[in-house]
């Protein structure tokens, strides 16, 4: 089997989910946001109180954390254990 992976890279606000949605959907790939999982890792790091700029603090939470990225009803959901943060990642 062959994988496939296809990165689109640029400024935020540029229509790189969008065309990238649309290019998955056409080729019948899956479309993964690593935006969200950034976020994700993010938004993990300040809820147990962490520097977000200080990487090493933020590397050592990585063993330890659980995303996932789960499609319901056509729609990529992205988890953080076992809560859907999907909304919580997308505010300021």
């Amino acid at each position: 089997m062959n994988i496939i992976n296809i990165a689109v890279d640029g400024p935020a606000g540029a229509g790189k989910s969008s065309i990238s949605k649309a290019v998955a959907k056409e080729l019948g790939y899956i479309y993964v946001d690593t935006g969200a999982l950034y976020r994700t890792i993010g938004l993990n790091a300040m809820r147990l109180g962490l520097d977000t700029k200080n990487a090493e603090d933020v590397t050592r939470t990585l063993e330890a954390v659980k995303v996932e990225l789960k499609f319901i009803d056509g729609e990529q959901r992205v988890f953080l254990g076992n809560e859907d943060v999907s909304e919580a990642i997308r505010t300021p």
